[in-house]
């Protein structure tokens, strides 16, 4: 069974005429960001995952509306280290 808490919470957005949000999720380790209406909205939540390491890490999407959702597009990226000198 699927482990599915809701965090972080709801944002009213207004959407589009033609139905459509877009939505990008950054995670590293622990932390979950995602920015909605480009930018404009952000919800961040903390998790622990103890299971989701290297190959076993995956991506769900769910819906706790009362509406159906189509996802039409959905991209995963790796994301490289960030690289920092200490030159002024």
């Amino acid at each position: 069974q699927l482990y599915k808490p809701t965090y972080a919470g709801f944002v009213d957005v207004d959407i589009a005429p033609t139905g459509k949000i877009s939505l990008r999720t950054l995670i590293d380790h622990s932390v979950v960001e995602s920015f909605g209406g480009h930018g404009k909205t952000a919800i961040l939540a903390r998790v622990y995952p103890t299971k989701a390491v290297g190959d076993k890490a995956r991506l769900f999407v769910f819906n706790n509306g009362e509406s159906d959702v189509k996802v039409t597009n959905l991209n995963a990226y790796d994301m490289g280290s960030a690289k920092i000198t200490t030159d002024a």
